[in-house]
């Protein structure tokens, strides 16, 4: 059995660099123009030097062009396509079946991969889809782990991809129409306003009292019953592991260098650990890892079947998480970081750096930093400043460890 592909989101250029430096295979991203991705930054020069960086290094890039197609959208599909032939990603992942027949003629030769989208839970389903020329089939995030080994053992010469980590919707595999009644706003065009996640109250009007309503509260923190926590399928990676898929997902193009970062590094370590010796592998330091991202609860999802009641959270539905995104390493002098910041930094703060080479954090305490536009030195840097740079004074053998794009947290008490 050979190690799944280990795939994480890209939503900007440096988030693709950030993704391969910290273990993952493979990348997918897109442009915002054919993709369920609105908010994506990637303009077209910056796929040409993402898929030249990852090809140096044996990498692979995926793009998204997993839009469903209206009229309006076929002239800009076709040139999206025409591209496709100059950039040459390893792979394009699509959903609308017009989309995956015109792909298919005009470059034949270009892989195809069956978007989550297209709500692929069956045997069956993967079938169809290999049958018309797909490569790689990503199942839906409702397909539990007995029938992942049925589909894989029914299908055993197409590639099979799932999502082992982010956020789930609440409706079927994100085919929502929430955000654009309620908003105007498409989920299905990648611009959702995550209406499932806002607090609800319910009122009851009866018939002979028009106008005079009575509240349906489900508690004191009111009705959050359409919060779905977020996938982790961590704890019980292993089991995964042993279907034989050949790509493991993680959602999040949206998301910061920071989730990106802590995502791969955990996912990487995790199954190399398990393929290094299975009989000892434990889920629980990755966990702990992962637990220091902003999450809105965890939850195995589907994997044992039908989700219960503890796949969602009634109480509220804001991320929590007691780490920050800190910062992270814009270059480095012979003897100093140049630090970009993502979160106030006060003195005497202790700061995680997440080395790509280690999976210990290399914690450092900021007794000294200095403005990096005049060298001034600070005692506090506030969040009004984000995105500014501070240089860090360090010995080389910490910055030989702290390469650029390496991100730090900060944990909040």
């Amino acid at each position: 059995m050979k190690k799944p592909e280990l795939l994480l989101p890209a939503g900007s250029l440096d988030r693709l660099k950030t993704a391969f430096m910290y273990g993952a295979d493979a990348v997918y991203c897109g442009l915002p123009s054919v993709s369920l991705r609105a908010k994506s930054t990637f303009t077209m020069a910056d796929l040409k030097e993402g898929i030249l960086y990852a090809h140096e290094r044996g990498k692979k890039v995926y793009l998204t062009m997993n839009l469903f197609t209206h009229n309006s959208d076929i002239p800009r599909l076709t040139e999206c396509v025409q591209m496709l032939k100059l950039l040459k990603p390893d792979g394009v992942i699509v959903a609308d079946p017009g989309v995956f027949a015109f792909i298919g003629q005009m470059c034949p030769d270009l892989p195809r991969h069956i978007s989550t989208q297209a709500n692929v839970c069956s045997a069956l389903t993967v079938q169809y889809w290999q049958n018309q020329g797909a490569a790689l089939c990503v199942l839906g995030r409702e397909v539990p782990l007995a029938e992942m080994r049925e589909i894989r053992k029914m299908c055993p010469d197409i590639k099979l991809e799932a999502f082992v980590h982010g956020a789930m919707c609440v409706s079927y595999s994100g085919r929502c129409l929430l955000s654009n009644f309620m908003t105007g706003r498409s989920a299905n065009k990648g611009n959702c306003a995550h209406s499932c996640r806002w607090k609800y109250k319910v009122y009851l009007e009866e018939e002979q009292r028009p106008g005079q309503f009575m509240e349906l509260e489900e508690d004191a923190h009111g009705t959050y019953i359409m919060n779905s926590r977020d996938l982790c399928l961590m704890p019980r990676l292993n089991e995964v592991m042993d279907v034989g898929l050949d790509s493991f997902k993680i959602e999040g193009r949206n998301k910061s260098e920071y989730y990106v970062a802590v995502a791969a590094r955990a996912y990487r370590k995790a199954i190399d650990d398990y393929f290094d010796n299975p009989h000892t592998w434990t889920p629980d330091a990755y966990v702990a890892e992962l637990a220091t991202l902003q999450n809105r609860g965890y939850t195995l999802g589907f994997l044992d079947g039908n989700a219960g009641p503890e796949s969602h959270n009634y109480d509220i539905s804001a991320s929590s998480g007691s780490w920050r995104y800190a910062g992270l390493v814009q270059s480095q002098t012979k003897d100093s970081l140049i630090f970009e910041i993502k979160h106030k930094i006060e003195k005497g703060d202790v700061l995680e750096f997440l080395s790509p080479d280690q999976f210990e954090p290399i914690s450092w305490t900021m007794t000294e930093f200095y403005d990096a536009r005049n060298d001034a030195p600070l005692e506090t840097i506030s969040s009004g400043h984000l995105g500014q740079a501070i240089r860090i004074p360090m010995p080389a053998t910490v910055l030989e460890k702290l390469p650029v794009l390496t991100v730090a947290r900060k944990k909040i008490v």
